[in-house]
C-alpha cells in the first residue's frame, strides 16, 4: 500500500526557527556530492526498479513515479536517511564507535548480495574520492577506511565537513538518489526525458516530508523492511538480461 506524507504533516514536523543562509562553499560542496558526475558509480544501479520492469510491475510513467515515491517513503526515509543524519552527528563529534555501529547496521540490513555490493562499492568509491580531496581530515578518512565502508557512512563523512545543516545534507543525498533513480526509470521502462523530469518533480515534492520523518527516528524506530525490494533484488541477481547491477 502506498504511503505518502502530507504537506500538513511535514509542516507540523518542521521547525519555524530560521537558520543563517548556507555559505557559498557549503552549498557548492553539497551540489558536488549530489551530482551524478561524482565518480561513485551510482548510475549503474536501479535498486530493483529494473526487476520491477521485467516483472511487469512498472510499465509506464505513472507506475514508475508511484514506485519511486513509495520507495522514498517506505525505504529511504526509514533507513538510509536516518542513518545518514545520525552518522553526520557522530562524525562531527568524532564518535568512532558510533560510526562503526551505524556502518554495521547498514551492511547487516542489505537484504540481497547485490544490494550489499552496491553500498560497499559506492562506499569504497567515495572513500577514494575523499582521499583525493580536502573534504575530510586524514584521521577521519583512516577511521572510515578501517571499516568496510557503506555508502551512507562515507557520504556522511563528506557531508559533515561542509558545515551545512544536517537537514541540508539529507536534502543533497535524497536529491542525488532521486536523480539517479529517475535516470534508471528513463533507461529501463523506457521513458523520455520529459517524463523523467515529471518523475523527478514528483520526487522532489516528497523529499522534504521524507526528511522530516527521517529526522524524527532513533535507533529503535529506524528500520529496513522492504520485502518486495528484497524479493525483486534476489530475482534480479539471476535475471537473464539487464542493464543495471541492482
Amino acid at each position: 500500500m502506498r504511503m505518502s506524507m502530507s504537506t500538513a504533516t511535514a509542516t507540523a514536523t518542521a521547525t519555524n526557527i530560521e537558520t543563517p543562509p548556507m555559505s557559498d562553499s557549503s552549498l557548492m560542496q553539497l551540489m558536488w556530492l549530489a551530482s551524478p558526475a561524482l565518480p561513485i558509480g551510482g548510475f549503474s544501479y536501479s535498486e530493483c526498479l529494473e526487476a520491477a520492469v521485467d516483472q511487469g510491475i512498472v510499465a509506464s510513467e505513472p507506475e514508475a513515479s508511484a514506485w519511486l515515491v513509495d520507495q522514498l517513503h517506505l525505504s529511504l526515509a526509514r533507513s538510509e536517511l536516518p542513518v545518514l543524519a545520525q552518522a553526520i552527528t557522530a562524525w562531527r563529534a568524532e564518535n568512532y564507535p558510533r560510526i562503526a555501529e551505524l556502518n554495521a547496521w547498514v551492511l547487516q540490513t542489505r537484504e540481497s548480495q547485490e544490494l550489499r555490493a552496491q553500498t560497499e562499492q559506492m562506499g569504497r568509491s567515495l572513500l577514494e574520492w575523499l582521499r583525493n580531496h580536502t573534504t575530510a581530515r586524514p584521521a577521519q578518512i583512516a577511521e572510515l577506511a578501517a571499516l568496510q565502508p557503506s555508502y551512507p557512512l562515507a557520504f556522511a563523512l563528506a557531508a559533515s565537513a561542509t558545515g551545512a545543516t544536517t537537514r541540508d545534507c539529507l536534502l543533497a543525498y535524497a536529491f542525488g538518489w532521486a536523480e539517479n533513480m529517475t535516470q534508471a526509470a528513463i533507461k529501463s521502462v523506457p521513458l523520455g526525458q520529459s517524463a523523467g523530469q515529471r518523475i523527478l518533480s514528483a520526487l522532489t515534492a516528497e523529499i522534504p516530508a521524507a526528511i522530516a520523518h527521517a529526522l524524527c527516528l532513533d535507533d529503535t524506530s529506524r528500520q529496513a523492511y522492504a520485502p518486495m525490494l528484497a524479493i525483486l533484488s534476489a530475482q534480479h541477481e539471476v535475471q537473464y538480461s539487464r542493464l543495471f547491477r541492482s
